[in-house]
């Protein structure tokens, strides 16, 4: 059921086409380019019902209305299968009343997530998927982040970012460290040793 368009020989970079694929999940079939034209949070996790995973599905769910507040669609994957993967979901709105809302896509056969450059060739299994994509609407990655299967993401720091690559999309403006919603934003560096105009400074402007 799962057709990969492409193939990656090494993990994309900020910048790549994301990999286009159609795939079986656990709202029917899906293929990447219908999120073309949309925000899109792709995000992978080594295997479902394990603690970690489990928390952090929980999280996100929770914070679905926020996401979609900020015009961003979310995607999820497993190696696991379209049947455990609706095992899992059950298990989750039984035990914490949470309904996962977004589709989660089976990839048993790891395609997928070799495509991302998520696992080599080599890799026996999926225990070093916990990564997650940032797709503009025009289908390229504009930022990434990888956990190791002992730490769970932040999806507070999801949110931070997710509202960060939109703020600074037209290219206009730049977040400085911690940046959140509402706070001051940076200039572009300037391109000339003009040092009676500090570009560099907070930007208050709302305009930009």
């Amino acid at each position: 059921m799962l057709n990969s368009d492409t193939s990656s020989p090494r993990a994309l970079r900020i910048g790549d086409k994301a990999p286009v694929f159609r795939a079986r999940t656990t709202q029917g079939d899906i293929s990447l380019d219908q999120y073309l034209g949309k925000w899109l949070i792709f995000f992978s996790h080594p295997a479902d019902f394990t603690p970690v995973c489990t928390t952090e599905f929980i999280a996100i769910a929770r914070a679905a209305e926020a996401f979609e507040a900020l015009d961003y669609a979310l995607l999820g994957l497993s190696v696991d299968s379209l049947f455990a993967h609706i095992g899992w979901l059950r298990a989750i709105y039984e035990g914490f009343g949470v309904s996962v809302t977004f589709p989660i896509v089976e990839d048993p056969s790891m395609a997928i997530a070799r495509a991302y450059g998520m696992l080599d060739d080599a890799a026996l299994d999926s225990a070093a998927i916990r990564a997650t994509y940032f797709i503009d609407p025009a289908g390229i990655v504009r930022a990434m982040n990888w956990y190791p299967m002992t730490i769970g993401r932040s999806v507070d720091e999801m949110l931070r970012l997710a509202a960060a690559l939109k703020r600074t999309a037209s290219g206009t403006c730049l977040t400085p460290e911690g940046w959140r919603p509402g706070d001051d934003l940076l200039l572009p560096a300037g391109q000339t040793q003009d040092f009676s105009s500090p570009t560099w400074f907070c930007q208050r402007r709302a305009d930009l």
